[in-house]
């Protein structure tokens, strides 16, 4: 007689590992087929391109995962697996790609590090403390740009369609409804207060070791520093007429402005600041679209389905 399995036992024949395992490569496809007309385009440019400074782009696109692997090395005083950490960003770019910025890497470092054998507190306190860094290292190399040339960027036309004024207000909106919400909830604030002691200690911890200090600081500067560098040399083998150092700058302040709007790794507003930003820089509409859809390649869609397969990779063997 066969045996009858109860409700709770086919719910354990699930195989919900594998079902995780392909939900990133159904995810490309998807964004894939919803932006194939960029892509087409995209790749149409590359052709016409000078191909010794896309490969400098595409190193360069490289040497961002290997940043982030050392930043977020560097908010943690426990030393990480190497590799594991590099494959762990490299699948977190992906990700990245697939849900509201932000979201994605930070679910895959948040579990990555917990599996390492961190607490949940502090693996979120450390995530928090390498968004942090990276905010400042980004807001940094931009502040210096400027500071060396005031007069390439006309900042007021970085958000398109949208006065600044307006946007500091929304935000200083935001702001005051969270502090409020703080203020009210007793265990909201209690939970708070009880993440900021963790955060505080954690991040007094990494600085009292100077290797962690450095590879946090470090890897915060050189992961914008190497995304700006990868637009430069797109823009040079299009043949942009702008400076590259105006290329950077404009790169730095076009992401800025986009982390404003939380849209799938950035698919659509990065596109559309860019442009803005180097159009601002004195570079001509065309050949500004033109630069933009191939970094963009590079950037995200050719490493899209790679990283996909290696988060299903790092899912499937317990890596995250």
């Amino acid at each position: 007689m066969t045996a009858v399995l109860s409700p709770p036992a086919r719910r354990r024949r699930i195989p919900v590992r594998q079902v995780l395992c392909l939900l990133p490569l159904l995810l490309v496809a998807v964004v894939a087929v919803r932006h194939r007309q960029v892509l087409a385009e995209g790749f149409g440019q590359l052709w016409t391109a000078k191909w010794p400074w896309l490969l400098v782009a595409a190193g360069a696109t490289c040497l961002t995962w290997v940043a982030a692997a050392v930043s977020r090395q560097g908010a943690v005083v426990e030393r990480l697996p190497r590799l594991r950490l590099l494959a762990t960003q490299f699948a977190a770019g992906s990700a990245n790609h697939l849900l509201p910025t932000g979201l994605g890497a930070g679910a895959v470092n948040l579990r990555f590090l917990t599996v390492c054998g961190l607490p949940l507190a502090r693996s979120s306190a450390a995530l928090a403390l390498y968004m942090l860094a990276e905010a400042v290292g980004r807001l940094g190399l931009l502040a210096a740009l400027l500071i060396a040339f005031p007069h390439a960027l006309r900042l007021g036309t970085l958000v398109p369609g949208m006065a600044l004024g307006p946007l500091l207000i929304g935000l200083g909106a935001v702001l005051l409804a969270a502090t409020g919400a703080l203020v009210c909830v007793r265990r909201l604030r209690t939970a708070a207060l009880s993440f900021l002691r963790t955060a505080l200690g954690e991040a007094r911890s990494v600085h009292t070791r100077p290797s962690r200090a450095l590879a946090l600081w470090g890897g915060s500067l050189a992961f914008p520093a190497f995304q700006a560098a990868g637009l430069a040399a797109v823009g040079t083998a299009l043949g942009l007429p702008v400076p590259p150092w105006h290329m950077a700058l404009a790169y730095l302040a076009a992401t800025v402005a986009v982390a404003l709007i939380p849209t799938p790794g950035g698919i659509g507003s990065v596109e559309a600041a860019l442009i803005v930003a180097l159009v601002a820089v004195g570079g001509p509409v065309a050949v500004a679209t033109a630069v933009v859809l191939a970094f963009r390649i590079i950037t995200v869609w050719v490493p899209l389905l790679p990283g996909a397969l290696t988060l299903g990779a790092l899912v499937r063997f317990k890596v995250i």
